[in-house]
């Protein structure tokens, strides 16, 4: 479980999160969602590190991670794993190569042992056989599925993903929405994800939480947004004519 208590971010005189706290669950796709500009990706930046909150507190399991030294961030950084909206692989290097990245960097493993866990890895993203191919030789979605299978390479507790379906055709988007939901299952992780995709809040948003101008406007589950009444939420996943009348549906037929 992740903590975030009275989070404030400011660059100069802008204030961009203000006075932020959640709680990211255990063993639960959480999902951040929010108009551009609002803060999400600054809130996810400060969760892992790569900004540091003028502010508060975001609590690893009770561990302080703002309060820690180098040292100490650097050592919780391997409980970690991340998956990047254009998935970051290494061009220069095979499937195998990419996942075994975090392998060679930080498991005191043998070489045959780094192989066999980037094999398992591989595996349970569907791509067995792909191993001596390079990430331009396979699609974007495949793409994908090897960041994911890097990023649990090192069987992490907390794993992050910004905007994991951007770029990716709806029938592949869902593909990853359940390898993401069934992966946080079965390694019973803390998984946060950053996004746009509305098919992957209604679909695996167990925790949402809604940034409205650097403000926590609104958390809950999928099944909520439906009867939110929370107008700033209702605009942003309604924005389109045939969401709002999907939605206006629903709501009808359930009177």
């Amino acid at each position: 479980m992740i903590e975030v208590r009275n989070l404030y971010k400011n660059f100069e005189d802008k204030n961009v999160l203000n006075n932020i706290s959640t709680t990211f669950e255990n063993g639960k796709t959480n999902l951040i969602i929010g108009q551009s500009g609002s803060g999400k990706t600054v809130l996810m930046k400060n969760l892992v590190g790569l900004l540091t909150p003028t502010s508060g507190q975001v609590l690893y399991d009770g561990r302080d991670f703002v309060a820690m030294t180098k040292k100490e961030k650097v050592l919780m950084r391997r409980e970690m794993g991340m998956i990047f909206q254009s998935a970051a692989l290494f061009d220069s290097m095979t499937v195998l190569e990419n996942v075994m990245f975090p392998l060679d960097m930080f498991a005191p493993m043998t070489l045959r042992d780094r192989i066999r866990r980037a094999k398992e890895c591989l595996d349970r993203v569907d791509l067995a056989g792909k191993e001596e191919k390079y990430p331009g030789e396979i699609s974007g979605g495949q793409q994908k599925r090897v960041a994911i299978a890097r990023a649990i390479a090192l069987n992490p507790k907390y794993l992050f993903c910004d905007e994991p379906n951007s770029g990716l055709d709806p029938k592949t988007s869902l593909v990853i929405d359940d390898l993401l939901h069934s992966i946080t299952k079965e390694y019973n992780m803390t998984t946060i994800i950053n996004t746009h995709d509305m098919n992957s809040v209604m679909g695996i948003g167990e925790n949402i939480i809604f940034i409205y101008e650097g403000h926590k406007e609104w958390q809950g589950v999928s099944a909520e947004i439906m009867h939110s009444s929370n107008q700033r939420l209702t605009d942003f996943i309604f924005a389109s004519d045939l969401l709002k009348n999907m939605r206006n549906i629903v709501l009808k037929h359930e009177k």
